[in-house]
């Protein structure tokens, strides 16, 4: 497979890909209805592999200039940094809905990084682990570590050589609220390659599994 064909999915890919992720996020919102005591629906209407410039416009969308995401950094079969992205108003939104509508305005911002740290974790760790698991590989993710940025800054590299992004577009709800947001994997183009290939596979062994 050339570098070409990495900037973009095949038809297949796609749609394995979007089922592997709606499967991580009912996983995810499991967790977090657990942790807040709410109702919570995650879902994964589109995926796709964008490079950062491209991501970058997409985020911008809206024109979200600044940004809050969760990160964390993960190795094993296939390496790269995870992002869960909203624009800051909205994850302020997020905030409120977790930590509770009664609660003070100062406390909020107290508690602002924790719990988007916490639920960052949630997301990102079931959506991570889930692939991993289906893929039958291993994955390590790094401690969550929250950031704010301008749209330019949020898909810094740091040391990923041709880095692409898998972009995942989520709808997010919480008592009814609508929390627009994006989960983004940076990954080199190794990286991307063997993820294609763990696909493949999971695609093979779900069409030869008996009905």
């Amino acid at each position: 497979m050339t570098t070409a064909q990495t900037t973009s999915l095949t038809e297949l890919e796609r749609d394995a890909l979007g089922e592997l992720s709606n499967m991580a996020m009912a996983r995810a919102a499991y967790s977090l209805r657990e942790m807040v005591n709410s109702e919570i629906f995650l879902s994964v209407p589109r995926v796709e592999i964008l490079s950062r410039e491209a991501a970058t416009l997409v985020v911008a969308n809206g024109g979200n200039s600044r940004l809050v995401a969760v990160r964390q950094d993960f190795t094993g079969a296939f390496a790269g940094r995870a992002l869960l992205i909203f624009p800051e108003p909205n994850g302020l939104e997020l905030v409120r809905a977790v930590v509770g509508k009664g609660t003070p305005v100062d406390d909020i911002r107290d508690l602002e990084d924790e719990a988007l740290a916490e639920t960052g974790n949630i997301i990102l760790n079931s959506w991570v682990g889930t692939i991993a698991n289906l893929l039958k590989r291993s994955l390590k993710m790094a401690l969550p570590v929250v950031i704010r940025s301008e749209r330019q800054g949020i898909f810094e590299t740091h040391g990923l050589q041709e880095a692409k992004i898998l972009f995942l577009h989520i709808n997010f709800s919480i008592n009814n609220k609508e929390i627009r947001g994006y989960i983004a994997l940076l990954m080199d183009i190794p990286s991307i390659e063997e993820l294609r290939l763990l696909i493949a596979d999971f695609v093979i062994r779900a069409i030869q599994k008996p009905g």
